[in-house]
């Protein structure tokens, strides 16, 4: 009559504990493998919005979603001086000492500059024009909305500082008014 002892507590208890975090880091992988239409969705959102990266985290899952993006960056070349001087008054600023000029007119967004309301229609305004304020002086699209940045003051625009398509940046100067 010989009867089967248990195993030690210690041993026994310490393997049934390993043995259903096991299982348990299973089912959370097997929750992943799931999910693997989730991680596609996301991986198509990050294409149609151009973002480099999605993370969400709930109960039981964090997932990170990353994809490489190569930056173009686009450099408009400086327009010649002669030009520049030519359609501008003589003492117009260059857009370095424009920045520090106290009649610029800073871009209140990144996006790109149009600086008139369709391809092939006149500018908004001129150098050499009189703007007042409130009055469009070019519209920036930012997210594939089309925004028209009013002047923030009355007076005579003497330099447009951005090209018609040029992409700015928060902060850059773009016109000057005196």
């Amino acid at each position: 009559m010989a009867s089967k002892t248990p195993p030690p507590s210690g041993n026994g208890n310490s393997n049934g504990k390993s043995a259903s975090k096991q299982e348990s880091k299973k089912s959370e992988m097997s929750k992943a493998g799931v999910d693997q239409e989730l991680i596609r969705q996301l991986a198509a959102l990050l294409t149609e919005t151009d973002l480099s990266e999605i993370e969400i985290e709930t109960d039981n899952l964090k997932l990170r979603v990353a994809r490489q993006v190569t930056a173009t960056v686009a450099h408009v070349a400086p327009s010649a001086p002669a030009p520049a001087a030519t359609s501008a008054p003589a003492a117009a600023p260059t857009a370095a000492e424009a920045a520090s000029h106290p009649g610029a007119v800073a871009s209140p967004m990144v996006g790109t500059a149009y600086l008139s309301p369709e391809p092939g229609a006149p500018t908004f305004v001129q150098p050499g024009t009189n703007v007042s304020e409130g009055q469009t002086i070019l519209i920036i699209e930012a997210m594939k909305t089309m925004n028209h940045i009013p002047a923030p003051r009355s007076g005579k625009l003497t330099a447009v500082l951005v090209d018609d398509g040029q992409p700015v940046e928060f902060g850059e100067p773009l016109f000057v008014i005196e």
